[in-house]
């Protein structure tokens, strides 16, 4: 999310609020619309304490996923680095082009894929590059030890890559389920409605101002940062980008120059085939 737009959103809640406290106190009696302030306090801290339970609870939820997201590319960035190494092992007619489309795995995750998880259209496609791969793979019949044992590795380096794929694909989906949104917006309009029976015609402005406006910047700041954990692929601040991709694609150029490898991908920058 955009921190300026997040900023005006906090700021325009805040002042509707306040707007809305500062009318009602107009025609608010002395002393607020409760006869026992003290029990009053005590139902505004059972919903209170049950709003910040339950967020507290989706907060870790979304803070789960978000981290795991993360986790994710970078595992996904270290094992597509680690199987560049093991495809120099593989039979020389396979080599070069599991390499080259290695290198377009990576493009595309850093390009048209990071894109399409931006644009929350990333659905339940395959990387085309890893089908790709897995063509290449099906031709190739390991001989030797040393092909045998990089064909075996390379199998576990597949899963492991594809596990990590699925872990930075999960976080894009959003993992704050429908119901629980509508729990939380319930929840804090009722917190922001019993708010306003606290109205004090005998209470200066200025004080009736602070009291709702730094409940309500509280609540929309939280809901806020539950937005965010939840869709964390965007270009914001804080957003996740393809930093591991990226450096992953230029240590696998500097391996190729050590190794003296000359491929050509078969893709363009973003990863779409040429």
């Amino acid at each position: 999310m955009n921190l300026l737009l997040a900023i005006a959103i906090v700021v325009v809640c805040t002042a509707v609020a306040v707007s809305l406290m500062l009318f009602v106190r107009r025609r608010a009696p002395d002393g607020s619309y409760f006869n026992d302030g003290d029990r009053a306090a005590g139902v505004f801290g059972v919903l209170a304490t049950g709003f910040s339970v339950l967020l507290g609870f989706v907060v870790f939820l979304a803070f789960t996923s978000y981290d795991s997201a993360r986790a994710g590319a970078e595992d996904e960035a270290r094992i597509v680095a680690q199987q560049v190494e093991t495809a120099q092992f593989m039979p020389a007619a396979q080599r070069d082009s599991l390499t080259a489309e290695l290198v377009c795995y990576a493009r595309s995750v850093a390009g048209v894929q990071w894109t399409r998880m931006e644009n929350h259209s990333i659905g339940d496609d395959l990387n085309p590059w890893s089908v790709r791969m897995f063509e290449t793979l099906r031709t190739i019949d390991p001989k030797t030890a040393t092909e045998q044992a990089a064909y075996a590795k390379w199998l576990d380096e597949r899963s492991d890559r594809e596990d990590a794929r699925s872990s930075r694909i999960h976080g894009a989906t959003g993992v704050i389920p429908r119901p629980l949104w509508y729990v939380l917006f319930f929840a804090a309009t009722v917190i922001v409605a019993f708010m306003l029976f606290f109205a004090d015609s005998g209470e200066r402005a200025l004080v009736q101002a602070v009291l709702m406006g730094s409940v309500v910047a509280l609540i929309v700041s939280m809901l806020l940062l539950l937005q965010f954990l939840n869709n964390p692929f965007h270009k914001g601040v804080g957003g996740l980008r393809p930093v591991a991709m990226e450096r992953t694609l230029r240590i696998m150029d500097q391996e190729m120059d050590v190794a003296g490898l000359q491929v050509t991908p078969p893709c363009d920058a973003r990863g779409n085939p040429r």
